[in-house]
């Protein structure tokens, strides 16, 4: 091939350009990488140090298929037949919570490489994973409700994206239950750090699973006349 600034300036903008295809693998790598930090044993037999960085460099995967997500999911608002004429679009809504608590997963995975203070792990490390929750909960809300608004019935079951949809919510509810058992108490030692291991673990492997099956070149996802997907 020849090297020409045409062709460097199609490989960047092909790099650049925000699919569905980056966003479900960048979200099937970061769950991935939760789901080998949480494995049972993995842990006692890689260290903690190895867990953390597992996590840390998975969680920037997250928030990097989050902000295609968010890109992809397009206008913050919807006109309206009624006041005040405009509402926002369940999908944005379900794009930008879940972006925002990748950010606070972003500063806990981090936070939990360099803290080694209990009042550290309380506010810096379980703070934001806390907060990320809920978030991730709020998202997986939105996402029914944007597949509901877009005519869909609520029980879809010979559609993808209600599969992908549930599957996603299960996710999101294991990680806020991780998040409960990972509470840090004042002695430094947590709530229940098998339940917050295994809601990790479950969680991630939800988001694998919610995130594989949409992938867009899939044969389910594409009827017979579908050109390529974009990389």
């Amino acid at each position: 091939m020849v090297d020409t600034a045409e062709t460097r300036l199609s490989v960047t903008a092909r790099f650049l350009t925000p699919t569905l295809a980056k966003q479900c693998w960048g979200f099937i790598i970061g769950s991935t990488l939760f789901a080998l930090g949480s494995a049972p044993g993995f842990a006692s037999a890689a260290g903690a140090a190895a867990s953390n960085a597992s996590y840390f460099v998975g969680a920037w995967f997250f928030t990097a298929a989050a902000l295609v997500q968010l890109v992809r999911s397009g206008s913050m608002m919807t006109p309206v037949s009624y006041a005040p004429g405009q509402m926002f679009r369940a999908e944005w809504l379900a794009a930008s919570t879940q972006f925002f608590g990748t950010l606070l997963f972003n500063v806990s995975t981090t936070s939990a490489l360099m803290t080694h203070t209990v009042k550290g792990e309380q506010h810096l490390v379980w703070n934001p994973d806390a907060g990320g929750s809920v978030a991730f909960l709020l998202s997986g809300g939105f996402v029914i409700l944007a597949f509901v608004r877009a005519g869909n019935a609520l029980w879809s079951p010979g559609k993808v994206d209600f599969w992908a949809g549930q599957i996603n919510l299960l996710g999101c509810i294991a990680f806020g239950v991780a998040a409960v058992g990972s509470f840090v108490y004042g002695s430094g030692s947590a709530v229940d750090a098998n339940l917050a291991n295994w809601g990790t673990f479950v969680g991630a492997i939800c988001f694998f699973l919610a995130s594989a099956i949409a992938l867009p070149n899939l044969r389910w996802n594409r009827s017979d006349n579908d050109p390529a997907p974009a990389a």
